[in-house]
């Protein structure tokens, strides 16, 4: 019997399983992710260290959702780029629509790793408010409220 302490995280079963709530029911599932050096996104969209993307079909090209990474392609600005976030980075996925999802907890030590943040941060491209919303929190009210599960 495996003991608790080597028990697989269930962070990424949950999230695929979030994941595919949101593409059955027609919503848009969200990542919120809190950045740090192991996370491969375009730094001038990271807002107080966060990043919320959109993981849908029609916003992605190669979507791994893998046990220990998200990984896939996107545009930001026009310009295709390789997002790669560990999966213990991830802060929250959600609808679009409606909030509904759930959160993680992710410390703020930053992951030790190898992983090499291949970004270009020479533009200074902002996204639009309604690309990309913010990040879900249990704190502030403008914010789509997150069901806890224990």
């Amino acid at each position: 019997m495996i003991s608790t302490t080597e028990l697989p995280s269930t962070r990424p079963y949950l999230i695929r399983a979030l994941y595919d709530w949101c593409t059955e029911n027609g919503f848009t599932p969200y990542v919120a992710v809190k950045v740090d050096a192991s996370v491969q996104v375009p730094r001038e969209y990271v807002q107080g260290g966060e990043i919320v993307l959109n993981v849908s079909m029609d916003a992605t090209s190669s979507l791994k959702l893998g046990n220990d990474f998200i990984e896939f392609k996107a545009r930001f600005g026009g310009k295709p780029r390789e997002i790669m976030v560990p999966i213990q980075r991830v802060m929250a996925i959600y609808a679009r629509e409606n909030g509904q999802g759930m959160a993680f907890p992710v410390s703020d030590e930053p992951m030790e790793s190898t992983v090499l943040s291949a970004v270009d941060t020479a533009d200074s491209v902002q996204p639009n408010a309604e690309d990309v919303p913010p990040p879900p929190s249990t704190s502030g009210s403008s914010r789509p409220a997150l069901k806890r599960i224990k």
